[in-house]
C-alpha cells in the first residue's frame, strides 16, 4: 500500500511537471511566439530547471506573521490536493471505496481553510484580500458543483466513482446533460481559481493574492498544489461525462485534451468581474441545477417504473 502511495503522488508530480511546460508552450502558440525552447529539446527540461530554481531560492520570512501557519499553510494545501487522488477508482481495492464523492466533497472543502490561513498569516492586506475573495469564490462554486453533481448521483443512485463507469456504457452523461455538464467545467474553472475566474489573483488590484507574500519552497508548494487539481478536475470530468472508462488508454487521452482546455480558455478569455463571478453562482447555475434536480428525479423515477 505505501509503494502504491508513492508512485500515485510520484505520477502526480510529474504529470503537474509537464503540465507546466503544456501550458507555457500553448500560451505561447496562441500568442505567436515559441514558448520554452532552449532546456533541453524543445524545452522539454524546462518544468526540472524551473523546479530547480524555485527550491533553491531564498524563502522570505515576513516581519510580524504567525510564521508556524505561515509555513505550514502551503504544505497542507499540496497535502490536501494529493490527497483528492486517493478517491480515483484504481484495481487494487484498498482505495475504491464506496463514499469516494463524500471523500472528495469533504476534501476540496478543506483546501478552503489553507488558502485563508495562508493569506492571514502573512500579515499583509494584500494577502487578505486576496484570501477573503478566493475563499468567497470556492464557496461558493462548491455549492453549484455539489447541486450539479447530485443530479447525476440521483441517476446512478450511489455515491461510488466506480458507479459512473458502469452506467455510461451505452451512453455518455455528456449527452443525457450537456447544459449540467458545461456548467461544471464552468464551475471547476472558478474552483481552481483559473482564468477567467483567477480573482484570488488579480494582479492589477491584489498583487498576486493570497500567496503574494510566498516564494521559494512555499510559492513552488502552492503552484504545485494548484495544477495538481487542475489535473484533478480534468480526470472527474472524463469520469462523470465523457464515459469514465479508465481501464482504456483513452481515459488518458480525455484528460489531456481536458487540460488543453483549462489553458485554451486562459489564452483567450480575459477576466471576468467579480460581481458578476457571484452572480453566475448564486442567481444562475443555482436554480438551473435545481431545476434539473428535480428533472432527473423525474427521469430516474420513470427508468425503475419501466424496469418493474
Amino acid at each position: 500500500m505505501f509503494m502504491i502511495l508513492i508512485l500515485l503522488f510520484l505520477g502526480v508530480m510529474v504529470a503537474v511537471a509537464f503540465l507546466t511546460l503544456m501550458e507555457r508552450k500553448i500560451l505561447g502558440y496562441i500568442q505567436i511566439r515559441k514558448g520554452p525552447n532552449k532546456v533541453g529539446y524543445m524545452g522539454i527540461l524546462q518544468p526540472f530547471g524551473d523546479a530547480i530554481k524555485l527550491f533553491s531560492k531564498e524563502h522570505i520570512f515576513p516581519f510580524m506573521s504567525n510564521m508556524l501557519i505561515y509555513l505550514l499553510s502551503p504544505l497542507f494545501n499540496l497535502f490536501l490536493s494529493l490527497s483528492l487522488w486517493l478517491s480515483v477508482p484504481m484495481y487494487c481495492y484498498m482505495f475504491n471505496f464506496n463514499f469516494s464523492i463524500l471523500y472528495f466533497f469533504c476534501i476540496s472543502s478543506l483546501s478552503v481553510y489553507t488558502i485563508m490561513m495562508s493569506g492571514w498569516a502573512s500579515n499583509s492586506n494584500y494577502s487578505l484580500l486576496g484570501s477573503l475573495r478566493s475563499v468567497a469564490q470556492t464557496i461558493s462554486y462548491e455549492v453549484s458543483m455539489f447541486l450539479i453533481l447530485l443530479s447525476f448521483l440521483i441517476l446512478i443512485l450511489s455515491l461510488n466513482l466506480y458507479d459512473f463507469l458502469n452506467m455510461q456504457k451505452f451512453v455518455w452523461f455528456i449527452f443525457l446533460n450537456l447544459p449540467l455538464s458545461l456548467m461544471w467545467f464552468v464551475s471547476s474553472l472558478a474552483e481552481t481559481n483559473r482564468t477567467p475566474f483567477d480573482f484570488a489573483e488579480g494582479e492589477s488590484e491584489l498583487v498576486s493574492g493570497f500567496n503574494v507574500e510566498y516564494s521559494g519552497v512555499g510559492f513552488a508548494f502552492i503552484f504545485m498544489a494548484e495544477y495538481s487539481n487542475i489535473l484533478f478536475m480534468s480526470m472527474i470530468i472524463s469520469l462523470i461525462y465523457l464515459g469514465g472508462d479508465f481501464n482504456s488508454f483513452g481515459f488518458f487521452l480525455k484528460i489531456l485534451f481536458i487540460s488543453f482546455l483549462w489553458v485554451w480558455v486562459r489564452g483567450t478569455l480575459p477576466r471576468y468581474r467579480y460581481d458578476k463571478l457571484m452572480y453566475l453562482s448564486w442567481k444562475l447555475f443555482l436554480p438551473v441545477s435545481l431545476n434539473f434536480l428535480l428533472f432527473n428525479m423525474g427521469l430516474s423515477i420513470m427508468i425503475m417504473v419501466l424496469i418493474i
